[in-house]
């Protein structure tokens, strides 16, 4: 039986020496004169193990890691290819404590398959959620999907089947599914991983949705910066499309549904729905006033369903096994999975799939294990550049919607970035209003100007002039641009402001007084 050696095509893994360490073994096997075949798969998503390379040996598959280029050599003369120890030895991937404790629905063939073979993702589960779908009514699909409590994973936590229903209910001689995978938040990469290790999952997601609410087309809608994605996407497409996955006969049946590949050129606001759908159809990326909804009046003026990729992708297994299924997993309101990106300054970032439930107390220290640097966790941002920090103080919070919601925070793409003691909340604000400032569509005056002037008056702030006044004029600045602005940039950016200075106030005293404070 000829030895195969999975080495992660995944861009992370890439960034961290992938394509060196495949090179390496390749010539490796080569002077030996040994015969072996190189899986390119995706990553599990232990990013502090990657590279992280895997053989299929009698007893299931072992890894090492992280792999260098000069580990090569000892990984041959070890006997890696029989599972041989080895400094780099991990053992079975499944027993790695990182792994063993998630929950994979999502994920679950994420750094396991060759991502482009779609007879591999069928012999490990694929297309039964599709295959169920092509032999029921459209709305009974719809209703699977609402009973299982899936919300929208990209952000607003829309409840994913009344989304689903309006387009149902509203009558249109054509539809659109848009997938939204312009991933553009501070430690996210979730869509990025499955885009590039299981991106079947994605496409018979979106075809799923089509068949549910009657719309023929889809299109994915990727950010430039993820080429590694958009060039597996579309041959993933062009896959799915020549094995009848996709096309005028979905699966053989009656049903219609095809989808392209789009790419985005550079901005942050067309994460938000309707920047995106004026992007799509070629004008400048701004803000759409609603109603009218997308549902009802989206891309092109016709109803569309516009999702994230987690949420379409977690809609294969739970038409494979049932809404009950799903529904099992979670609290309260947040029902499923969730992968949460654990990333900043951490000992173990990487990506971690699990119910919602866990605290925020967990997820750092006993999954993140704490600081890269060993200090203390001053504060953790959870939601991207526009979510709200949070203090130690805070840590016994659940992973939850509501639960985060109560205490002012937002779960968002579920990004998580940590930082130590040395962290400044002041800068930490002052970027916030500087990124809003920069990113605005422009649109709106609450989100364009509110923004350049929370980064004057914050310069103040941290040049000691009139802090307390300047301080009440911030405070009031994310006020107006909370309930004014016409998106999220603009109405959520007063959550990393507002939360560093009432769980901070020490990062925003005048600059004598801090160091007096030192």
């Amino acid at each position: 039986m000829i030895p195969r050696i999975y080495i992660p095509a995944d861009s992370g893994a890439l960034a961290l020496g992938a394509e060196k360490v495949a090179k390496a073994i390749e010539a490796e096997l080569k002077e030996r004169g040994v015969e072996a075949k190189i899986v390119r798969n995706g990553s599990r998503g232990a990013y502090f193990l990657e590279p992280m390379v895997e053989v299929a040996t009698a007893e299931g598959r072992i890894a090492y890691g992280p792999v260098k280029p000069s580990d090569v050599k000892s990984l041959f003369d070890s006997g890696f290819l029989k599972g041989g120890h080895h400094k780099r030895w991990l053992g079975s991937p499944d027993k790695i404590p990182f792994f063993a404790k998630q929950t994979r629905l999502t994920f679950a063939r994420c750094g396991i398959n060759d991502p482009l073979s779609l007879d591999a993702y069928k012999s490990h589960g694929g297309l039964r959620g599709l295959q169920n779908a092509v032999a029921m009514a459209p709305a009974d699909i719809v209703k699977q999907v609402t009973e299982s409590g899936l919300r929208g994973r990209g952000g607003a936590g829309f409840p994913t089947g009344i989304k689903w229903k309006t387009v149902l209910d509203t009558t249109s001689e054509q539809k659109y599914i848009v997938c939204n995978a312009d991933e553009g938040d501070s430690a996210t990469f979730a869509d990025r991983m499955i885009m590039e290790g299981d991106p079947f999952v994605l496409i018979e997601g979106m075809a799923i949705a089509g068949i549910a609410t009657g719309a023929t087309k889809g299109f994915v809608y990727i950010r430039s910066e993820y080429p590694h994605a958009v060039a597996t996407m579309n041959k993933a497409v062009a896959i799915a499309r020549k094995a009848g996955v996709l096309g005028v006969n979905v699966l053989g049946s009656p049903n219609a549904f095809d989808m392209e590949i789009r790419v985005g050129a550079g901005a942050y606001v067309c994460g938000e729905e309707t920047s995106l759908l004026n992007s799509l159809e070629g004008k400048r990326g701004v803000v759409r006033a609603k109603p009218p909804l997308p549902a009802i009046q989206g891309l092109f003026g016709k109803p569309t369903v516009i999702n994230n990729v987690i949420s379409l992708a977690s809609v294969p297994i739970i038409m494979d096994k049932g809404a009950a299924f799903y529904k099992d997993f979670g609290m309260g309101r947040s029902r499923g999975t969730i992968p949460i990106q654990i990333a900043g300054n951490v000992r173990n970032g990487g990506l971690f799939e699990t119910a919602f439930g866990l605290t925020l107390g967990e997820i750092v220290d006993d999954i993140g294990g704490g600081t890269s640097t060993g200090r203390p966790v001053k504060a953790v941002q959870v939601g991207g550049p526009l979510g709200a920090y949070f203090p130690r103080a805070l840590f016994d919070t659940p992973f939850d919607y509501e639960e985060f919601a109560k205490r002012d925070g937002l779960i968002g793409h579920a990004g998580i970035t940590v930082f130590d003691d040395t962290a400044d909340m002041l800068k930490q604000a002052r970027f916030a209003m500087e990124f809003c400032a920069i990113e605005s569509c422009g649109k709106c005056t609450p989100c364009r100007i509110g923004s350049t002037r929370g980064v004057e008056v914050l310069d103040k702030v941290a040049a000691g002039i009139e802090a307390e006044k300047n301080l009440a004029l911030v405070t009031d600045l994310c006020n107006t641009m909370k309930f004014g602005s016409l998106c999220a940039l603009g109405g959520f950016t007063p959550y990393p402001v507002m939360s560093s200075i009432t769980h901070f106030p020490e990062d925003f005293k005048p600059a004598p007084a801090r160091v007096a404070a030192e």
